[in-house]
């Protein structure tokens, strides 16, 4: 998708996230666990307080033609079981590729992904999945388009995909005997709910990958792509520059009032760390959140990190920065020094590793 340009700044965060910050979400705590009987699949177990997560599991191979054995991996700190879903419905890009990265596409049901990130399909490597995969919504995950779609398991993260409000829940689905997996970058943190994120983002991703592959009874393509992804990493660090300070760094997702950003626990921290980079804003614990444009004036970030998606353009929100008041002062913008990553490259997946090897790359070129 194009580009739109418009004549506003950019106001709001995009459609497929919301955070606790900008508005109000139950904070009743879910911690009973159920077991839903599907007649022709499974018997799992679900629980939604997030304590933890890992990638701890017990294998069971699966037999082609036959039926697998069902296998237990830990999601967001609890012990679930899962039969092998046979009509798997996945939500948002970062997920998605995940599963296609792990050549599952002619296994799933179909993916739902909001508009915002139609622009990242042409650039994926995974585009020709997209086009063979059924696209069953356009905007955020429901309880509707599950049903309809007869999906036995649901790959989802909290807020945007799962959410109280909107009546989607792992455990609302496991009452209509539907399966689901969380994405562990979203599992919640504190006795509240309230925060997302327990693991560091990179971890997250290697832990769904892995999850995932013993789910589908693919562990050798998963454990074979967990390594390589870690071994670019490493890799990366070994090539930062010595006696060099990390660059520091801010990303603007969007918002006026508030910029709206990343954590700690969000893709973004663990792709400007391995990039050799610092996040400003890496003391908040949390994944996306918004923030008061003072913290990150104090910070004075040395480079910008801009996340591009339909909508609300790159440069819509450069020249809004530019022309702030007080973002005006700070090094990066005072230098130019902006630097454009799409959504697809800041949610965690597969790409994230991609995209710490291009920022690396703009750190090097400005000397750090």
């Amino acid at each position: 998708m194009a580009r739109t340009t418009r004549t506003a700044t950019p106001t709001t965060p995009r459609a497929t996230r919301c955070t606790a910050t900008l508005a109000t979400r139950s904070t009743a705590t879910l911690a009973t666990r159920r077991t839903a009987t599907r007649t022709t699949l499974l018997a799992v177990t679900l629980s939604l307080l997030a304590a933890g997560c890992g990638a701890s599991v017990e294998p069971a191979p699966a037999a082609s033609g036959a039926t697998a054995a069902p296998v237990t991996v830990t999601n967001c700190g609890r012990q679930v079981g899962y039969a092998q879903p046979r009509r798997p419905v996945v939500y948002d890009i970062g997920a998605v590729e995940m599963m296609f990265a792990l050549g599952l596409a002619d296994r799933m049901r179909g993916y739902v992904m909001n508009t915002v990130e139609d622009a990242a399909i042409a650039t994926s490597p995974w585009r020709e999945d997209f086009g063979r995969v059924e696209r069953l919504g356009d905007g955020r995950i429901s309880r509707e388009i599950v049903l309809e779609a007869g999906a036995d398991w649901v790959f989802a993260g909290w807020n945007a995909g799962f959410s109280e409000e909107r009546g989607i829940t792992p455990e609302i689905l496991a009452d209509l005997g539907v399966a689901s997996y969380l994405l562990t970058e979203t599992c919640r943190a504190g006795e509240d709910g309230e925060r997302r994120g327990v693991v560091p983002p990179l971890e997250a991703l290697y832990t769904d990958l892995t999850n995932l592959g013993l789910i589908f009874g693919v562990e050798e393509r998963a454990d074979a792509l967990v390594r390589e992804l870690q071994q670019r990493i490493t890799a990366l660090e070994a090539a930062r520059p010595e006696g060099v300070d990390p660059a520091r760094v801010f990303v603007y997702d969007s918002g006026t009032d508030q910029p709206y950003t990343s954590g700690r626990f969000g893709a973004p921290n663990g792709v400007i760390e391995a990039a050799g980079g610092r996040n400003v804003l890496a003391d908040l614990a949390d994944t996306w959140t918004a923030v008061g444009w003072e913290s990150v004036v104090r910070a004075d970030p040395e480079v910008v990190v801009i996340v591009d998606y339909a909508g609300q353009s790159a440069d819509d929100k450069r020249a809004f920065l530019e022309a702030h008041p007080a973002m005006g002062q700070v090094s990066a913008v005072r230098e130019g020094r902006f630097f454009v990553l799409h959504y697809a490259d800041l949610v965690v997946g597969p790409r994230n590793v991609a995209a710490a090897e291009r920022l690396a790359a703009y750190l090097r070129s400005i000397g750090r």
